[in-house]
């Protein structure tokens, strides 16, 4: 079930009603709905993975509270091995089996030999990546003694498949969400209609920005060999404004539909495009999974207080597996890489936390210097955006080879006029209101009720003129 279809337009108001007017005498009906709901929500997609997903829930459940109860090391360690191991078992043989399969036949292929291997045609779980780290992260708060885990099998059942953050995030930790769960929620007006707005932020993001700038970015990097640098340079500009709308976009939905429930989900991006530089960069793009890794990963291999090399192998770590998390493809893999090179020199030159503060914040405009900061940030991250959009790594040399051509200084084949105009508006928008949590949380909100009734019309408008389709989001192939 997408969030920008007719089907979750019905589903959504149909939970908020009984949740709110039904169940709202008992906090265990609230949560047994909301599971059922996002079952529910869930099976939409393939029934048969509910099965995958209940077992990775009990599992993580089971395995909390043998962790906890065990007072010696050794059983505490099995356990979490136990959980470890079977859930990255799971996602191993969904996602990654026949990527190292066929780069081992590959590999042997250099050396003369040829080797015979059986590829599994199964189909990707929609949200594996995203279920298995929320319960990664429970047992791993619990064998590091953060959280003492729960009894109620229907409250962590909540805590993982939420139907807002279920299929795409963001990922949740169990110190943030689960003590929600637990606790009494009233209906707060206010709340719900923040909540309504940053939805309404999320579907323009989603259906107006991002599906319009894929079509552009679709048409020039399936046909790379057609066009030149400038437009291959379009090309990569329209996907990355794609990939910002349409992840953004789910997440604020996400966010948004929470609110309406009385839950307040982990903030996943922070105007990323605004950064001045690429490690400002990564604390505002996708930051729960950025933070998961700092904490789970990072931290445990000694974060940044070694010498110059453990600094080096540690942010290729993350950086790499970050990649590697995205999808079974050595272009993720490089682009991980490429992002790793960037960062270096910030954390080299203990200069990675320099830009703490939202760009111009308190001011209109930024100055020169942040202005430029901003442009060179950007260019590196559409640059880096080709791999992770090219269907492998010859494609994207290929597609990097011709942009950086004397092509590059020629008039593009043609020039996306509405899609340009689009993102002016929206980034506009997204300017006016970066020092909030989202672009609409404050904004239009001192205007005369006339006035901002027509913004928001505009905005509904826009999703309604430019809905067609109904698109996947672009994550949930992750």
């Amino acid at each position: 079930m997408l969030f920008n279809s007719f089907n979750f337009a019905l589903f959504l108001p149909i939970v908020f009603i009984l949740y709110w007017f039904v169940a709202n005498k008992s906090l265990k009906a609230q949560n047994v709905l909301l599971l059922i709901a996002s079952y529910f929500f869930y099976s939409c997609w393939d029934w048969r993975f509910v099965f995958l997903l209940a077992f990775s829930t009990v599992l993580d459940f089971y395995s909390g509270i043998k962790i906890f109860e065990h007072k010696t090391q050794s059983r505490r360690k099995l356990w979490l091995v136990i959980s470890v191991g079977i859930n990255l078992g799971f996602l191993g043989v969904f996602k990654y089996y026949n990527f190292f399969a066929e780069s081992f036949a590959d590999f042997i292929a250099n050396f003369g030999l040829k080797v015979h291997y059986s590829s599994l045609n199964i189909i990707l779980p929609v949200g594996i990546s995203f279920y298995t780290f929320h319960g990664l992260s429970y047992v791993f708060d619990i064998y590091y003694e953060r959280i003492k885990p729960t009894y109620n099998f229907v409250d962590y059942t909540l805590f993982v498949c939420f139907f807002p953050l279920l299929v795409a995030g963001p990922i949740e930790r169990a110190t943030h969400l689960l003590p929600q769960v637990e606790k009494i929620r009233k209906f707060d007006y206010t709340k719900a209609v923040d909540g309504l707005r940053q939805i309404l932020w999320g579907l323009f993001k989603k259906i107006v920005i991002a599906d319009t700038c894929a079509i552009h970015a679709n048409l020039i990097f399936d046909n790379a060999d057609m066009y030149g640098g400038s437009t291959l340079f379009i090309g990569a500009l329209m996907f990355t404004f794609q990939i910002y709308g349409d992840f953004s976009g789910y997440s604020d939905i996400a966010l948004g539909t929470a609110r309406l429930f009385g839950f307040e989900l982990l903030r996943n991006f922070a105007f990323p495009y605004f950064s001045r530089d690429i490690a400002e960069f990564w604390r505002r793009w996708h930051i729960s999974l950025s933070s998961w890794f700092r904490d789970y990963l990072y931290f445990p291999l000694g974060g940044s207080k070694g010498g110059t090399l453990m600094k080096v192998r540690n942010t290729f770590a993350i950086f790499l597996v970050s990649g590697f998390w995205h999808g079974a493809n050595w272009t993720f893999v490089f682009w991980g890489a490429l992002n790793a090179i960037y960062f270096l020199p910030l954390l080299l030159m203990n200069s990675n936390r320099n830009n703490l503060e939202i760009v111009a914040k308190g001011n209109l405009l930024p100055s020169f210097k942040e202005f430029f900061y901003m442009i060179i940030t950007f260019l590196m991250t559409v640059f880096a955006w080709i791999f992770f959009r090219a269907a492998n790594l010859t494609e994207a040399f290929h597609f990097v080879q011709t942009l950086f051509s004397k092509s590059l200084f020629e008039a593009p084949n043609f020039i996306p006029k509405v899609a340009l105009l689009l993102i002016s508006f929206f980034m506009f928008i997204e300017w006016l209101g970066r020092e909030n949590q989202f672009a609409l949380s404050k904004f239009a909100l001192t205007w005369p009720r006339a006035l901002r009734w027509s913004f928001y019309f505009l905005i509904i408008t826009c999703i309604f003129i430019f809905n067609g389709k109904e698109q996947q989001f672009i994550y949930f192939q992750f």
